[in-house]
């Protein structure tokens, strides 16, 4: 198992930071990412990277601007995200937080690097959209 956290700052309200990670409609930002298709309204949906991977995931918290959960799956992992939500004086605090098992043997060694360079890559691309759109 590979746990692995990531916190960022945004000069930006809540609401917008929120709605731009939960939302499952606006995700054009992502560079990883090709397609979401929601399964189940509010509550499961695929994710399709840009090379037709898919990941499923079911949402398992949604706290509106607190806190947003949900466990996932593919073929090479399963776990679990966390997603922790917090303003004061105009700066919005994200942690998000992702406990994964490596479903193949030869894959365990490589989790925890994976994750933190997906993890540095999505901050990436939410800083640049949150920036592109004011």
């Amino acid at each position: 198992m590979a746990v692995s956290t990531i916190k960022a700052e945004f000069q930006y309200e809540v609401e917008k930071v929120w709605k731009m990670v939960t939302s499952l409609n606006n995700y054009s930002w992502r560079s990883d990412l090709d397609k979401i298709v929601v399964t189940v309204p509010e509550k499961e949906f695929e994710e399709y990277t840009k090379d037709g991977y898919v990941t499923k995931f079911k949402i398992t918290a949604f706290d509106k601007y607190k806190r947003y959960e949900f466990d996932m799956e593919n073929s090479n992992m399963q776990g679990h995200w966390t997603g922790i939500f917090a303003y004061s004086n105009g700066v919005t605090v994200i942690e998000f937080t992702e406990n994964v098992t490596a479903k193949k043997l030869i894959m365990k060694p490589f989790v925890g690097n994976y994750l933190k360079k997906q993890q540095t890559k999505y901050i990436h691309d939410l800083k640049n959209a949150l920036e592109a759109n004011g």
